[in-house]
């Protein structure tokens, strides 16, 4: 098992604040730091400082923490060109000694690409495909030979493929709840299937499906990891648990919504252990305010050494 912090930077958080919350999240024992791959803050709200950008923030992490995995949940297809992310991942996997992981997803937030000037088509499956093949065929094809791509959107020609990542095989994260090309294109190209912000029995029929898709591919779905991402307030009392829950906007009976991990060490606990009984072998703990390192530290000490590793 492995349990990992999850951040959204875009709400209003600045490199130091994700450097100090990323430091944090190594003291108390977590096994990764993760972040979204977004260019504009969600809902309303003090839009300040502005967004960062995942890979040049994980750039800076990678030589700042020494031992937690870094990585997207999840980076858009929209938002790069596939080797040139490529590139970027390899560098950055380089810069940390081999800790880096790579969520890619479709891209879904049209808001920000109008914003910025970032081209949104209406279909973005195939061009998610195509990034896939992409980026594993040039981190997989043998130093000294070149690389070709002819598809619908993107077109390589006797690419060097180079640089080639620290990591033999760097982690690659699909998520998301679609019925049949999310799960069917996990068990081609992932190493863990993620699903996030579903109540539990969605997650067991996600994971149902993503097993399905891996034998269809004759993959033995034991090799793909199983990951759930969940909203994350903790406090040892309902004062505090209040104040964690406002900070996110919302009420503290408003997050308690039977999804969210919501409550005192105990309680947090007892909603992991089913997590891990219906398939999750890796647990993201999302957390919003990215100043209250207090909440990360005492996950850490009250609820980390209690769960199974």
């Amino acid at each position: 098992m492995e349990y990992c912090t999850f951040t959204e930077p875009q709400q209003g958080s600045t490199y130091d604040e994700q450097l100090a919350f990323a430091r944090a999240t190594e003291a108390a024992g977590f096994d990764g730091f993760f972040r979204s791959d977004h260019y504009m803050r969600m809902g309303a709200g003090d839009p300040l400082p502005g967004p960062t950008d995942a890979w040049t923030t994980l750039a800076g992490l990678a030589r700042e923490t020494s031992r937690i995995r870094l990585g997207t949940l999840v980076s858009s297809a929209t938002h790069r060109l596939p080797a040139v992310l490529a590139i970027q991942v390899a560098q950055v996997d380089a810069m940390s000694g081999g800790r880096v992981e790579l969520g890619l997803g479709t891209g879904w937030f049209e808001a920000e690409h109008r914003a910025y000037g970032i081209p949104f088509p209406e279909k973005r499956f195939d061009l998610f495909e195509e990034q896939l093949q992409i980026i594993s065929g040039l981190w997989r094809t043998p130093v000294g030979e070149t690389f070709d791509f002819d598809g619908a959107a993107y077109t390589l020609s006797e690419s060097p493929a180079l640089p080639k990542p620290v990591q033999h095989r760097v982690p690659i994260i699909i998520g998301g709840a679609g019925p049949r090309r999310t799960p069917d294109l996990a068990a081609r190209y992932a190493t863990e299937y993620n699903i996030g912000f579903r109540p539990e029995a969605d997650i067991v029929a996600a994971f149902a499906r993503v097993a399905a898709a891996c034998e269809r591919v004759d993959r033995d779905p034991g090799t793909l990891k199983r990951s759930v991402a969940l909203p994350t307030i903790a406090a040892p009392d309902e004062a505090q648990l209040a104040r964690r829950a406002g900070a996110t906007g919302r009420s503290l009976d408003e997050f308690r919504d039977g999804t969210n991990l919501a409550g005192n060490a105990g309680e947090i606990l007892e909603r992991v252990h089913r997590l891990i009984e219906i398939g999750a072998q890796r647990i993201y703990f999302q957390t919003v305010d990215m100043r209250d390192l207090d909440q990360i530290a005492y996950l850490g000490a009250e609820v980390l050494p209690h769960l199974p590793r």
